[in-house]
């Protein structure tokens, strides 16, 4: 302990900064060079169920000498002696000393926690909330916030106000809690470089939202709202990838706001795309396939994709395949899609199940792409569809565009190579 005792102050900080706060003030008791070292620490983490973490905040927290407060994370969950005067308080201490980076975590009601001071915090930069209430938002101004992350918050009308506050922001994430009630929404933010929006399936009372973004480089769309709704996304001529997984009923403004990509990974139905999409820039294509109607959407991108250069086909975790016990016909292209001709030169495929669709795709693909360098087919066995032996005869077999081609069956983290 003398040894550990004996090193910079710098040093001892940096190795309290990775424990716990509780445990890091604990130290106090170690020796008298001990007793006041927690104070000067710049990061602060309170997750405790515990009754007495209240009065532990509340001793504490007013004792920091830290110049600055790099971060702040509060975790209030299951624990009735905190109240919401209490949480106002300790961000008011966090807001007086220039906290750069707050995360609250509040479970335990409605009630509006966030104090007015907050909004014109001048050296905040990150915020992020779950489970807040959004009320009373004042019509004051972030002038440095840049990240803003709600996580299942109730936004009681909150939500557009606080956006209309950000002047600078960033980086947005949006996750919709189940049983909030907002009606419509907007999100148009100049600055905003990478949006995350969440639509939750028992979204019953969503009617529209719009998203006005022209500096946006990154979009994560995930729209599981089955009430039919409107939907208007205004184009991003900056965007470089982009995540969809829509189900609702009105998805085509979304592709068609999309085309700058050059990254896309995509879940939904073929009439997602719109008539005359073109991504002239989209190199690498993540295509999930539990959909009945999958397939077609993969022969649109197909030809709307010219200068493509990576294809995954996979079913996403979280997705039930509703197709493995069924017929689901595929449309081939009329022509052969301009990528297959020059770009495409890896092809993936994750849960390959050979039937005979399955085995007519990748055949198409295998005997038209005539620069592929390597085919990687993961299959899966689960459906007893082909016995596996006969699926990598099939596909080994088959004639190749690309006499380079390199065919990849893997196991596990073996490779069986043809």
């Amino acid at each position: 302990m003398d040894k550990i005792t004996g090193l910079p102050d710098d040093l001892l900080l940096k190795i309290l900064s990775f424990l716990p706060t509780e445990v890091a003030v604990s130290t106090i008791i170690l020796s008298k060079r001990w007793e006041f070292l927690w104070m000067w620490l710049p990061r602060l983490e309170f997750i405790s169920p515990k009754p007495e973490l209240r009065d532990f905040i509340d001793k504490k927290l007013p004792l920091l000498r830290a110049p600055v407060l790099e971060r702040l994370r509060l975790h209030i969950t299951f624990n009735t002696q905190i109240k919401p005067e209490d949480i106002k308080r300790w961000i008011e201490i966090a807001v007086s000393s220039y906290v750069r980076e707050l995360e609250i975590s509040y479970a335990l009601g409605n009630e509006n926690i966030l104090p007015s001071s907050l909004f014109t915090c001048k050296s905040l930069v990150t915020l992020k909330l779950k489970w807040v209430a959004l009320i009373d938002v004042p019509s004051m101004v972030f002038p440095s916030l840049k990240t803003l992350q709600l996580e299942n918050l109730i936004f009681v009308d909150g939500l557009q106000q606080l956006l209309s506050i950000c002047p600078v922001l960033e980086q947005l994430s949006v996750d919709f809690h189940e049983y909030d009630k907002t009606k419509e929404f907007s999100i148009s933010i100049p600055s905003l470089q990478s949006l995350s929006l969440f639509l939750r399936s028992n979204k019953e009372y969503l009617d529209s939202y719009e998203i006005d973004t022209p500096s946006l480089k990154y979009l994560k769309l995930v729209d599981w709202s089955y009430k039919e709704h409107y939907s208007l996304i205004k184009n991003m001529p900056k965007l470089k990838e982009a995540y969809v997984d829509v189900v609702s009923l009105n998805p085509k403004s979304v592709i068609g706001s999309i085309t700058s990509v050059k990254r896309l990974t995509i879940c939904s139905f073929e009439e997602v795309y719109g008539d005359g999409c073109v991504f002239k820039e989209l190199e690498h294509l993540n295509l999930c396939v539990c959909k009945l109607d999958s397939w077609n959407l993969l022969g649109q991108l197909l030809k709307g994709s010219p200068n493509l250069r990576v294809l995954d086909i996979f079913v996403k975790k979280d997705h039930g395949d509703d197709k493995r016990s069924g017929i689901v016909c595929w449309n081939k292209p009329s022509s052969v899609p301009e990528c297959l001709l020059s770009s495409l030169q890896i092809f993936n495929w994750s849960g390959y199940f050979g039937r005979p669709q399955d085995r007519d795709i990748a055949v198409y693909i295998l005997k038209n792409a005539c620069h592929l360098k390597k085919a990687t087919i993961l299959i899966d066995t689960r459906e007893n569809f082909v016995t596996k032996l006969q699926m990598i005869k099939e596909l080994t077999l088959c004639p190749r565009a690309s006499c380079t081609c390199q065919l990849v069956f893997p196991e596990d983290l073996n490779h069986v190579e043809t």
